[in-house]
Formats: structure tokens, sequence, C-alpha cells
């Protein structure tokens, strides 16, 4: 009993990191809505992998990786915001209907790795996972792995979950949008993408200058 209580909270936390609106959510939607039910997904899992990831070294009491990753939080948002950038700009400049068109062959590992890689490279999200963690008594989960290792296995499922409706729901509104939609989909997602990459770039400037 008591690991399905560690696993229902693990789901509740990774549904609660997952679903606030960020970069992540808008490339979700934008790909689904471009590409398909499949790359919305696909990218949602490596989310939801970064996720998990971030609730291991939290749930295991792994302090040496979390200190790392803060210590390497500038490069890390440096790197993020520069492709936040980058991917903003490649959105922007592409026709929603080729895209549509190349989907099978473009989405799958690409849209799953670069979704895992900008979750990775917000280290803020191992402090989000420990306060968590320590408000509901979970702090490395008393020393057992087998917890801890349903705990993470729940966060993984939240987060998944959340992007299973997110990008679920996203679909079945595509067949109902014009190419003309589509195109400001496109533009407007790109613009929302590109705002996160500035912000991240400005703020480090900010902070360390």
């Amino acid at each position: 009993m008591e690991n399905i209580s560690f696993f229902i909270k693990g789901l509740l936390i990774g549904l609660s990191i997952a679903a606030p609106v960020g970069p992540i959510g808008v490339l979700c939607i934008r790909r689904t809505l471009a590409k398909g039910l499949f790359s919305g997904l696909t990218s949602g899992l490596g989310a939801a992998t970064a996720d998990a990831f971030y609730g291991t070294v939290a749930g295991f009491g792994l302090a040496f990786v979390s200190n790392f990753l803060i210590r390497q939080q500038l490069w890390l948002r440096l790197i993020g915001g520069i492709f936040l950038i980058g991917l903003g700009f490649k959105i922007f400049l592409s026709k929603p209907a080729q895209e549509g068109e190349q989907a099978n062959e473009n989405a799958g590992f690409g849209d799953y790795a670069s979704t895992f890689f900008l979750t990775l490279t917000n280290p803020a999200t191992i402090l989000s996972f420990a306060a968590i963690f320590a408000g509901l008594g979970l702090g490395a989960t008393n020393g057992s792995y087998v917890s801890a290792t349903v705990l993470v296995a729940g966060v993984f499922s939240g987060s998944a979950l959340w992007w299973l409706i997110l990008s679920g729901g996203v679909n079945a509104l595509r067949r109902k949008l014009s190419e003309k939609t589509l195109t400001w989909v496109n533009r407007i997602s790109a613009s929302i993408i590109l705002i996160f990459g500035f912000v991240a770039l400005t703020g480090i400037l900010c902070r360390y200058t």
C-alpha cells in the first residue's frame, strides 16, 4: 500500500510539474497541429523523461548530481536560450503544409530529443522537485530504493499523462483548422518560443553582469 501511495504522489507531482504552460507546452501544441498526434506526444514524452531524470535525482537524494547541475546552470540556461531562439526562427519560417507531408520522416527521435534537451537545460526543475518532495515528506524516500523507483515511475506517468491529454485534445481540433490558421499558429507559437529564449538570455545577462 505504501508503494501505491508513493506512485500516486509521484503521479500528481508529474502532472503539477508538466501542466504549467511554457516553451515545451507551446512546442508540443504546435507540433501536434503541424505534424499530428505522434509528433506532439513524442515531444511530450521527451519532456516527461527529463522530468523523470530530475525526479530520480531528488528521489534518490543524489546531491552530487543536483549540485553539479546547479553549478552549471549558467551554461545550461545559455545553451537552452540559444536553442529556443534558433528553434523559434526555424518554426517561424516553416510551412505547416510541407511539414505535414514530411511528418513521418521528421517525427520521432528528433522531436523526443529536442524536448528532452530543452527540459534538461532548466536546472531550476531539480529545485522544484526537491521542494515538492520535502514538502510532502518524500525527501530521499527514507533511503528505500524501491519507494524511490516507484515515486519516479509515478512522476514519469503523471508527466506523460499530461502530454497525452494535451496532444490528444489539440489533435482533435487539428482537422478543423485551415492552412491559413495553421500558418498563424506557426507564427504565434514561434514568437512565444522566441520570447522565452530572449527572456532566458536576458535573465542570464541581468544576473551575471
